[in-house]
This record gives C-alpha cells, sequence and structure tokens, in this order.
C-alpha cells in the first residue's frame, strides 16, 4: 500500500513538473528563450539591447558636422581679431621704444602716459582673449546640449514601439567591449537623424 501510495505521488509530482514546463514553456518572451540546463542558463536569440557608436554618429551626423563647423570658424574669428589687435599693439609699443631711445618724448611725463596707455591696451588686450575664450566655451556648451538634447529626444520616437528595453552609448569602444554585429545601430540612428534634419 505504501509502494503504491509512493508511486502515485511520484507520477503526480512528474506531472505536476511537465506542466509546469509546457505552461511556462508556451509564454515565451519576446526578447529571449531560455533553455535551463542544471545550474547554467542558457539565452537564445536577441536581447533587446543596441548600442550607437557615438563617435561614428558625430562624424556623420549633419547637425554635429554643422555645428562643430560653425565653432571652428568662431575660433578662427576670434584668433584673427586677437592676432590682428597684438599686431597692431606690438607695433605701437616698438614704436614707443624707438622714440624713447631716441629721445623723441618732448617730457618724461609724455612718455609716462604713453606707457601706461600701451599697458593698459595690453591688459585689453589679454581681458579681450579671455572673453573670447569664455565665450567659445560657452557656445560648445550649448551646441553640446542642443546636439544631446536632439539625439535623445529622437531616440524616445525611433524606439517608440520598444523594440529596445536598453539603447547604450559607446565612444571609442569604452562602454561595449564585444557585441554582435547586429546590436550596433549606429548607422540605421544616423540615417534617420539626417533625414529628419534635412527635412527642416
Amino acid at each position: 500500500m505504501k509502494n503504491l501510495s509512493l508511486i502515485i505521488n511520484a507520477v503526480l509530482a512528474v506531472a505536476v513538473v511537465i506542466l509546469f514546463v509546457l505552461v511556462l514553456g508556451n509564454k515565451s518572451n519576446t526578447a529571449t528563450k531560455q533553455f535551463t540546463t542544471g545550474k547554467d542558463t542558457v539565452i537564445s536569440g536577441k536581447l533587446p539591447i543596441a548600442y550607437i557608436n557615438i563617435d561614428s554618429l558625430l562624424l556623420h551626423y549633419q547637425f554635429a558636422k554643422d555645428a562643430n563647423e560653425s565653432l571652428i570658424k568662431k575660433q578662427e574669428d576670434s584668433r584673427v581679431t586677437i592676432n590682428s589687435k597684438a599686431v597692431q599693439l606690438k607695433s605701437e609699443m616698438d614704436e614707443f621704444q624707438r622714440k624713447l631711445d631716441n629721445n623723441a618724448f618732448l617730457s618724461r611725463d609724455r612718455a609716462e602716459q604713453e606707457h601706461s596707455r600701451l599697458l593698459k591696451r595690453q591688459q585689453d588686450l589679454q581681458e579681450l582673449d579671455g572673453n573670447l575664450s569664455k565665450q567659445l566655451v560657452q557656445v560648445q556648451q550649448k551646441m553640446s546640449e542642443q546636439l544631446r538634447d536632439t539625439i535623445n529626444s529622437f531616440m524616445k520616437q525611433f524606439n517608440k514601439d520598444h523594440k529596445y528595453q536598453m539603447i547604450i552609448s559607446n565612444t571609442s569602444s569604452d562602454n561595449v567591449l564585444y557585441a554582435e554585429k547586429g546590436y550596433d545601430i549606429t548607422a540605421e540612428v544616423t540615417k534617420e537623424l539626417n533625414e529628419r534634419y534635412t527635412k527642416k
């Protein structure tokens, strides 16, 4: 009697395990299929994760290229402004030194006034250089924010079907050391970003 009870319990336990496997096995996750063998879990199928190579995106995204060219032009304009004022100031300082060497000033006071004026111009030029550098940093930060906002708002639209649970940014292989080619969506995202940018 005890043996019969044990056999029936064993059969019922096996039946419960089979039903459990069948019921849970039919609820297939859209992202992955899992197979368990002992302690190890083997995952097959594609995970709902993707990554974007930011270096490549910035290299090929037209908005980023335009912003970079605009920043370079501002830097060149600043450099030209500073250089032309520096050349003019150097010329005046050379002229001052020549006059001083030849005793061309009418009085010592007049020489000191000219020296003070040139020192003030030199300080003004250094101040202008600092201000222009600060403005360039602010412009660069603003462009970076615009670029980040553009990409972030686009990514929400891009992933409106919730195809991906996570999209990672990768810069020079810093974050993603290895990934299958199918997880890299850089080209697709860059193409759609450029299409949207040219429509504006």
